[in-house]
């Protein structure tokens, strides 16, 4: 007896930590198609930042390698025509230099710029599209007061994310460190005569390390833009999840509500079936089965090449359609072979096909008939 309380116990036990486990919000249902066209109108887009960073690295660098030669031109030119004002230091600040010089320097600076302004902006918007795609808004940017909630914001302070962007900060640090450090300790032979170069030489060498080392941190980010992407694509997909009930409601929007749907079509056939029975008193005919099918057919020439199927039924209505031909004195014909086909082949309101023409026109023929001899 110890035994099993026991045993029921630690199933009670089992039920609690796995209830621990489960969505608390309820939000277990994978996406629909509008929630995910309508989160990517309000900007919630699977992105890392991350990636923008390591290919900026990567290719601001290697553009300071390129450019380089072109950077230190101008930069030693700058400071020739600065050399130039030294014997005329009485006027350099009166307004007329100032004038004429400021906007030349400024000019020269936004020019040793505009070739890495011109790659930065280049790979931002390439690497942005690469991962989103082209679909430009600004709603990411209005203001949202619950944002300002103080609550809400201490609650991020602790959330998954804020723990997964400190670890990134951590790890991103820690790359930096590895690589400054590893440089340092390969090039500690050469910085010792640092003191024997000369500047433009000096220049140059400290250059190359800076720019080695940026572009090694930068292929070590792309580890980091990995992880990050997939990490991003996971919580994105989780806070886009849906409960149940979303997922109802959702489709009785896009498709209707079923139950109002379903009265639709009830309402429509019954539109359908009294216009089919306003039509039998055209008849020339209506063949039968002579229980359980009864079809009416219509020829005129001026209306069709061939003879028409103005209405059709089973059983109940097959019977309504012979009361109406009956009270219209329309003739009832019985041919079972003939009234299942054309019941089965044949739509209301379309023309009879070529294969039964012979045995319709047979039927037609009988029933002139019997009306010219009345």
């Amino acid at each position: 007896m110890t035994e099993k309380i026991n045993i029921t116990e630690e199933s009670e036990l089992l039920i609690c930590d796995l209830q621990f486990f489960a969505d608390k919000d309820g939000k277990t249902e994978k996406p629909t198609a509008r929630k995910r066209s309508k989160a990517r109108e309000e900007g919630q887009v699977v992105k890392s930042m991350e990636i923008n960073t390591a290919f900026l690295l990567i290719f601001m660098f290697s553009s300071l390698e390129i450019f380089g030669p072109f950077i230190y031109g101008r930069i030693t030119s700058i400071f020739e025509d600065t050399y130039i004002l030294l014997p005329q230091l009485d006027n350099i600040f009166t307004n007329t230099y100032m004038l004429d010089f400021g906007p030349h320097i400024f000019s020269q600076i936004m020019i040793i710029v505009s070739p890495l302004f011109a790659v930065a902006l280049a790979v931002g918007i390439t690497i942005s599209y690469v991962q989103v795609g082209w679909h430009p808004t600004f709603k990411p940017l209005r203001p949202k007061f619950s944002r300002m909630n103080p609550i809400s914001g201490f609650g991020r302070l602790f959330s998954k994310h804020s723990l997964v962007e400190l670890i990134k900060s951590i790890v991103k640090v820690a790359i930096i460190g590895v690589v400054i450090y590893s440089s340092v300790i390969d090039e500690v032979d050469n910085i010792v005569l640092l003191l024997d170069m000369e500047l433009l030489q000096m220049v140059q060498y400290i250059g190359k390390v800076i720019i080695d080392m940026g572009i090694k941190v930068g292929m070590f980010f792309i580890f980091i833009a990995a992880a990050d992407y997939a990490f991003q694509r996971y919580e994105h997909e989780q806070n886009l999840k849906m409960t149940k009930e979303e997922v109802k409601d959702e489709y009785k929007m896009t498709e209707g509500n079923p139950e109002i749907k379903s009265k639709v079509r009830q309402k429509m056939r019954e539109i359908s079936l009294r216009r089919m029975m306003q039509e039998i008193p055209k008849a020339d005919v209506v063949i039968t089965n002579p229980t359980h099918y009864a079809v009416a057919i219509q020829y005129d020439s001026n209306i069709a090449s061939a003879p028409i199927v103005i209405a059709k039924g089973v059983d109940y209505l097959a019977l309504r359609i012979k009361s109406i031909a009956g009270e219209n004195n329309i003739e009832i014909v019985e041919n079972k072979p003939l009234a299942r086909a054309l019941y089965q082949t044949v739509d209301i309101g379309k023309e009879i096909p070529p294969e039964l023409y012979q045995a319709v026109a047979e039927v037609l023929a009988f029933v002139y008939s019997l009306k010219k001899n009345m």
